[in-house]
């Protein structure tokens, strides 16, 4: 008799699904793991700007796209890695003409 493997817990892989599936943007492959934050903000802005999936205006797609993958990676994600992302968004804000955040 087989042994009968457990079921996989679909809430465990939430994520995967709504990176492949859902109206996100199409971003370039390995943006997240490029050394400049300014060329990751580039790449998620112009990304955003030519989406015809996104539901909101450019700049929420691409923070939000940003702010998922390091959510998302949570204590996995190196220290540099996430100081390098968290500056990607500053940098982000400024391409926006948005504000910087408060520290």
């Amino acid at each position: 008799m087989l042994a009968r493997s457990r079921p996989v817990d679909k809430s465990k892989r939430w994520s995967r699904e709504v990176t492949e599936k859902s109206d996100a943007l199409d971003l370039e492959s390995n943006v997240f793991t490029r050394e400049n934050p300014r060329s990751i903000a580039e790449s998620v802005k112009r990304s955003a700007e030519h989406s015809k999936r996104r539901k909101s205006d450019p700049y929420r797609s691409a923070m939000s796209m940003l702010t998922f993958y390091i959510n998302r990676a949570g204590k996995n994600l190196p220290k540099q890695r996430r100081e390098k992302l968290e500056a990607a968004k500053d940098e982000l804000r400024a391409m926006f003409g948005k504000a910087a955040r408060r520290k």
